[in-house]
């Protein structure tokens, strides 16, 4: 499924993207050691059953890119320019092995490029939610789309 054009998006519009994904125990060791971050609350269990989660809590940067590879096929596949930013990241409930996150998106800015007039941005608030209902991650995502009419 394409993503949108800007001039087909409406301010406020709101989508529960499919599928959702449930996190496994190889997702968070691959990415944990493809970015090196070796925080040993994400890959070691018995050091993270010391800390106050009792368990591995999965890598924050891993459910950040999973938010965004989430949305993409419903919002910018083949009309992306260019994401100019990632604003207001945050991650209110621990994202755990095992958990399901289903990312949704709301429309919550857009103007027309002022120097690019086949263009136009869209700001895009990213949220994901667990089985439990929890916010896991939510952020604002600006980026650059095509016009269809350009």
């Amino acid at each position: 499924m394409p993503g949108k054009f800007f001039d087909e998006w409406t301010l406020g519009e709101r989508i529960t993207h499919q599928p959702s994904r449930t996190v496994t125990e190889t997702d968070n060791l691959l990415f944990s050691a493809m970015t090196h971050n070796m925080q040993p609350l994400h890959l070691d269990a018995e050091f993270a059953k010391q800390s106050e989660f009792g368990q591995i809590l999965v890598n924050s940067t891993f459910t950040f890119s999973l938010a965004v590879g989430l949305s993409i096929a419903d919002t910018t596949v083949g009309t992306l320019v260019a994401n100019l930013g990632f604003d207001k990241v945050v991650t209110p409930k621990p994202t755990f092995i095992g958990d399901t996150l289903t990312c949704h998106s709301e429309v919550v800015e857009m103007r027309e490029s002022k120097s690019r007039p086949t263009q136009g941005i869209v700001v895009f608030k990213h949220e994901l939610t667990n089985q439990r209902g929890e916010t896991a991650l939510s952020m604002l995502r600006t980026v650059l789309l095509k016009k269809r009419d350009a």
